[in-house]
């Protein structure tokens, strides 16, 4: 039997989850996306996955930013190896590729301890377009004291600055067998936090750049040398992404 992941909610029960970054030719993201929506969505779930957020960079609009998760790294490699050597793949390859120049730039994910908040998902069909998805990489040197706290008072602090519940994984450094798609090495950390406007995140900016706890969090990583990245991100039609909801 097929493993199925249920498609109700977000990734917040998915114990591995690829985060997924791809550079495309100028000007062809609505082709991709007429390929991706149409063609290859359900079949992936059918695999075996769970797709999650798919987005557009609002600041480089030639950058496809998605998530899928899986019910474990075996069901990853048996999911991966259904979809990429089965008949649908082979049918859209060329479509699809022909529209990227890069599709290299993958993170590996685990979630952090503890998981982050397991919500609900906006469902396909009801994406507006407005909401307003901020990502956020780290990418920090090997010290296991300074992962524990980014994955506890440093995630704490962002939820409670922005209000909003933010989604966190790091990196899985189990080895990836599906080496038809490479993983980038290293040693990363991903926060996802959803709004339903820009007016919002407007107001969270705000928040964030006085808060005194949360400058120091800031502060606390550039003397680490972490390398810090935000992201701007606007949901496609078939996203799943995390329902942009108040913490309670």
């Amino acid at each position: 039997m097929v493993p199925r992941l249920s498609t109700g909610d977000d990734l917040g029960d998915c114990p591995v989850v690829e985060l997924r970054r791809y550079r495309l030719r100028p000007g062809r993201f609505d082709s991709l996306q007429r390929v991706f929506q149409k063609e290859l969505v359900e079949p992936q779930i059918a695999a075996g996955m769970r797709l999650g957020g798919q987005f557009r960079d609002r600041d480089d609009p030639d950058r496809f930013v998605w998530f899928r998760g899986f019910a474990s790294m075996e069901r990853r490699h048996r999911a991966l190896e259904r979809f990429y050597l089965g008949p649908v793949w082979r049918e859209h390859a060329d479509e699809a590729n022909a529209t990227m120049l890069d599709s290299d730039d993958v993170l590996l994910l685990r979630p952090t301890a503890p998981p982050h908040p397991p919500g609900h998902a906006v469902a396909p069909g009801d994406v507006t377009g407005e909401e307003w998805a901020a990502l956020q990489v780290l990418e920090l040197p090997g010290d296991e004291a300074l992962e524990a706290w980014i994955g506890h008072t440093y995630h704490a602090a962002l939820e409670r600055v922005s209000g909003r519940p933010v989604a966190m994984w790091r990196t899985e450094h189990s080895p990836n067998t599906f080496t038809a798609l490479p993983v980038r090495t290293g040693n990363f950390f991903v926060a996802l936090m959803v709004c339903s406007t820009a007016d919002e995140w407007a107001q969270i900016s705000g928040r964030l750049s006085a808060d005194e706890e949360w400058l120091h969090c800031a502060g606390k990583l550039r003397s680490a040398g972490v390398d810090v990245e935000w992201t701007h991100l606007r949901p496609t039609r078939t996203s799943r992404h995390p329902a942009p909801v108040g913490l309670r």
